[in-house]
């Protein structure tokens, strides 16, 4: 049975989710209470962050079970606002089982300049995330956020959110972690880039050859 084709157990989800909230909270990729992050954990299941509540400092208690339609299955809090487009990222695309939604400053810095990540600077970036394009502003928590996402569920690994921040996602919560890692990576080396006023890119032969490597790497 393939990774994408398992599922957490509760336990491990929510383990998962407190243990990602305090990595993005400590790094610096969200403030105050921002950001939300969820893992699914069946085929009609999944564990989500509860809103108001920082990322650094949540416990087990606070997080909430939910069905794909939205409905509580356990949890006495408040889903996040951004719950819609979690859900509709697992809906789209039914081998992710973990997302990670953050405002992480230089990728957010791109995001709220409408400029998408699309140029092969860094070659870890290449292989992990690929192209990084823009999602159109929608109202907080509307379900104008998740329409605005579902486009790019199955054909991209992470998406910035215009005028708002990054989402990423993955078969696993520590692939979708790490892979908001990279894209802020891959935006701080973009901004040094253009600071050092360089265009250069990798040829496009190199390209293909690191995307090449992606299923030796189990990458999707």
């Amino acid at each position: 049975m393939s990774a994408a084709s398992t599922y957490p157990t509760d336990a491990e989800a929510k383990a998962q989710i407190i243990e990602a909230g305090l990595r993005i909270y400590q790094r610096g990729l969200v403030a105050a209470n921002d950001g939300n992050l969820s893992v699914r954990v069946g085929e009609n299941a999944l564990w989500v962050t509860p809103t108001g509540v920082s990322k650094g400092f949540m416990t087990e208690d606070m997080l909430v079970k939910l069905d794909l339609d939205g409905n509580v299955l356990a949890g006495t809090r408040k889903a996040s606002s951004e719950t819609k487009m979690h859900l509709r990222i697992y809906q789209e695309n039914p081998d992710v089982r973990a997302v990670v939604h953050a405002h992480p400053p230089a990728a957010t810095a791109f995001a709220a300049a409408g400029i998408p990540l699309d140029r092969p600077v860094l070659q870890e970036a290449v292989v992990q995330l690929g192209t990084v394009p823009v999602a159109p502003f929608a109202l907080p928590g509307s379900q104008g956020v998740a329409d605005s996402v579902a486009p790019y569920c199955r054909d991209y690994r992470a998406l910035l959110l215009e005028y708002h921040g990054a989402v990423t996602w993955g078969e696993t919560m520590e692939r979708a972690y790490f892979r908001l890692e990279c894209l802020e990576q891959m935006a701080n080396v973009t901004l040094h880039l253009k600071t050092l006023g360089c265009d250069r890119v990798m040829p496009e032969g190199l390209v293909k050859e690191l995307e090449g490597l992606r299923p030796a790497w189990g990458i999707r």
